[in-house]
């Protein structure tokens, strides 16, 4: 993330490489980066005549070469970017040659996406000496909610925590599908105003009260009437609530919670730090510590693995499926 964002500041400084080599797992900020350059590098009057689009899937390395040594037209330099460039890996190390000695009028992006160049190979090795090569991993879901915040405070708007921590637990970590939402809401709401559960659940459809955040902060205060009619409501929904999800989410607040036990120090910034959360549930773990001691905790972390299994059809059959989080909640808060 940072990376990325030392590439578009560069970019935004006048700083500008021959060769970009975007590859890696998040498409998101390949995306970014390239749509950058392709609205900004050149001036609309010189884009007619020096700026080009290529897709891996209809040309070769040897296309790729051949646009990129052209000379520009009327203007300093041209831009050709490859897209979908993933679809040459097989002999996308044909480029070292050209890499190795680019040509200055000409910037090149190659979006190599979902996939990582093996570092042994000529084409890693001369990226490091004549171009710039950007490497997107994805984030950890802890870390998307620090994205989402910065994006939306970069567009004039803020974001309760709540909020942020529902789309990420709804829409998972990819970025652009976060992205997309996040777009969508500021369509509809002023500049300058706070994106809150409730705009989340009238405009995206997400439901502010049967989710798994408000299932993990039920079971944490042993609420078992409202767990349960999380539950229900699960069941119920079943596409938009998978068990495997649910399971895997409550897996991670148990294991958390088995942290904070061990803890030396137990204040908000402390713990906030260590479990890697957002100092605003910090409470969270502080209440559910009260009912759930170590051992308690360690029975609940045991009970989700054996409902995990269960959940993939693994000793249950698909009748019973239905029932297994009703079981596992009435197990883990008795």
């Amino acid at each position: 993330m940072q990376n990325a964002k030392k590439i578009l500041s560069d970019l935004q400084n006048g700083i500008i490489h021959p060769i970009y080599f975007l590859s890696g797992e998040e498409s998101y900020f390949i995306d970014e980066i390239a749509h950058y350059i392709e609205a900004n590098i050149l001036d609309e009057s010189e884009k007619g005549f020096n700026q080009m689009v290529l897709y891996g899937r209809d040309v070769t390395v040897d296309d790729i070469v051949s646009n990129a040594k052209r000379y520009p037209m009327m203007a300093e330099r041209q831009v050709v970017i490859v897209k979908e460039a993933q679809d040459l890996s097989r002999t996308i190390d044909k480029l070292a040659s050209y890499v190795e000695n680019p040509q200055p009028t000409t910037v090149l992006v190659i979006c190599y996406k979902y996939k990582k160049l093996d570092g042994r190979k000529p084409l890693a090795k001369v990226l490091k000496k004549s171009g710039v090569h950007f490497e997107s991993k994805k984030l950890y879901e802890n870390q998307v909610g620090d994205w989402l915040r910065g994006i939306v405070t970069q567009k004039g708007y803020q974001i309760n925590p709540k909020a942020a921590h529902i789309l990420v637990e709804y829409l998972g970590t990819d970025l652009s599908k976060v992205n997309n939402e996040i777009k969508k809401l500021m369509l509809i709401l002023p500049k300058g105003s706070e994106i809150t559960p409730e705009a989340i659940e009238e405009n995206i459809g997400i439901s502010k009260d049967f989710n798994n955040f408000e299932l993990r902060k039920a079971v944490g205060e042993r609420d078992i009437v409202k767990a349960q009619r999380i539950s229900l409501y699960f069941t119920q929904n079943p596409k938009d609530n998978p068990l495997v999800l649910t399971i895997s989410s409550l897996y991670g607040f148990f294991s958390n919670l088995l942290k904070y036990h061990g803890l030396p120090q137990k204040d908000k910034s402390s713990v906030a730090k260590a479990l890697g959360v957002n100092p605003y549930f910090v409470g969270e773990y502080t209440t559910a510590a009260r009912h759930y001691p170590m051992k308690r905790v360690s029975a609940a972390i045991a009970l989700l693995r054996e409902a995990d299994v269960k959940s993939k059809g693994v000793g249950s059959s698909a009748f019973a499926t239905p029932d297994i989080l009703k079981e596992l909640l009435v197990k883990i808060m008795g």
